[in-house]
């Protein structure tokens, strides 16, 4: 027996898009009703994806420093690892969030249903709850933040506590001996990262040429060559084509460009092969909304479907599955049912990778601009000239800035180094503002840091860094 309910927004999805869209809509005066089936908003990226891995990833730097203070005249004994200690803070972390955004919540006086909900047309939707209760639930508009899954390769679909996926890894169950990870894009270098501190011997199969396909291959350079001492094998340019399971591990056949195949046995294997959007199972046939043959909902710029109640954000509406991505969307959506004119049209989404080094990017890269034909200036700092990094045994960086030779313009910045997740918002900033190089270059930066690094790609385009003599060319 199903009871019925109305409310103005009801938000599908209580992930970074869906908890940011409907606090906004609150604080517009909404009413406003969150479906999900976790206690407290969080979704994928606090309970399973973005937050847990990082508290393992500063774990893993913490575990990488301790072995390299040795350079610096300090030596320490070989760490103990208190695993169950470790999973326990993990989800202390965890927990810490999401209670908190749970307080957020009842602040804001938005109604909670835990649960799952089907559009039964485009006014309503019925809800599942944890006890298999139903109800509908009416509204005037809704905001879909159903998010993603990971990737299944299904010839590869074998069910053993062996074969982990990026919600398992987390889990932390032991420390193997020896890891496959399958796929190298970000999600798979960063646990990799995390068990190589661990004491795991990790290696990296990747079909494509290099690690992390479409990012920047001067970043990516900086990254592999870490992750070369690091891991212990990185095969490039070659698939798995059978996974088996024997008495104490998983037997992997690989097969490399030229067809060769070789065996090998890990203890485990990770499959980080990307994600999938959540679009199924949503009753969206019941709609006018349409997907993609990916599965991504089609949105305008203001994140609304072909059904003009209901709008679509995150994962589920396309690329880049990013979390800062989807909070955007999220405040977008909310302003646009409000009634304010707005749209999603950013120059540059941040996209970080959490390994050691840390590499990120924003706005135009070097290969999109060749593949478009625009003409840049690239500028290149290395990091081998900045105090900064001689102080902290970092050398390996690098800060590039992508430039319009006419205009001075900055289109573009990347970074590969310690802390670049961090660095990476001045330039969102400066091209979100269509900054200048001249902007950058006389925005005084403390010194000695690695912003630093910033500042002195700016002066390379003039031909002035005054670390580096590179005069500007002619």
């Amino acid at each position: 027996m199903s009871t019925e309910n109305k409310t103005h927004l009801a938000v599908i999805g209580a992930g970074p898009g869906g908890y940011a869209a409907a606090f906004l809509a609150a604080d517009l005066g909404m009413d406003v009703t969150l479906i999900d089936p976790e206690k407290n908003p969080g979704g994928v990226c606090l309970y399973r994806g973005c937050i847990p891995s990082k508290a393992l990833l500063h774990v893993a730097k913490l575990l990488n420093e301790t072995e390299e203070s040795k350079n610096w005249g300090i030596t320490y004994q070989k760490p103990e690892i208190d695993l169950k200690r470790l999973r326990d803070w993990k989800n202390e972390v965890v927990n810490k969030l999401t209670g908190g955004t749970g307080q957020l919540l009842k602040q804001r006086k938005i109604k909670h249903i835990q649960g799952w909900a089907v559009f039964q047309d485009s006014h309503s939707v019925e809800i599942t709850d944890l006890n298999n209760e139903k109800q509908i639930l009416n509204f005037n508009y809704a905001i879909l933040a159903a998010g993603s899954r990971p990737a299944k390769i299904p010839a590869l679909d074998l069910d053993s506590p062996r074969v982990l996926n990026s919600t398992t890894a987390l889990d932390l169950a032991d420390v193997p001996q020896s890891l496959l990870v399958i796929g190298g894009g970000y999600i798979g270098l960063e646990m990799g990262t995390v068990y190589a501190a661990l004491g795991t011997e990790v290696s990296v199969v990747e079909m494509m040429p290099g690690l992390l396909p479409g990012a920047d291959r001067d970043l990516v350079r900086v990254l592999d060559k870490r992750l070369q001492s690091k891991f212990k094998n990185i095969w490039l340019e070659t698939k798995v084509v059978e996974m088996k399971e024997v008495k104490d591990g998983i037997k992997v056949k690989f097969e490399n460009k030229d067809g060769q195949t070789d065996e090998h046995k890990f203890e485990k294997v990770l499959i980080a092969v990307g994600r999938t959007p959540n679009s199924e199972c949503l009753g969206l046939e019941n709609t006018k909304v349409q997907i993609d043959k990916r599965g991504f909902v089609l949105v305008d710029a203001q994140r609304r479907t072909h059904e003009p109640s209901i709008y679509a954000i995150g994962d589920v509406a396309g690329e880049p599955m990013l979390a800062h991505k989807a909070s955007h969307e999220g405040r977008v959506a909310a302003e646009a049912i409000a009634g304010h004119k707005v749209a999603f049209e950013p120059q540059a989404i941040p996209a970080v990778v959490f390994t050691d080094p840390e590499i990120a990017w924003c706005g135009l890269t070097e290969n999109e601009a060749k593949e478009r034909g625009i003409d840049v200036d690239v500028q290149r700092f290395p990091w081998a000239a900045s105090g900064r990094a001689i102080t902290m045994d970092r050398t390996d960086g690098l800060t590039k800035l992508i430039i319009d030779p006419e205009s001075e313009r900055i289109l573009g910045m990347g970074i590969a180094g310690v802390g670049a997740g961090e660095l990476i918002a001045e330039g969102v900033l400066a091209v979100e503002m269509a900054a200048l190089a001249s902007d950058v270059k006389l925005s005084i930066h403390a010194h000695p840091t690695l912003s630093e690094t910033v500042m002195e790609s700016a002066e390379m385009f003039f031909g002035q860094a005054t670390h580096v003599y590179r005069p500007k060319r002619k």
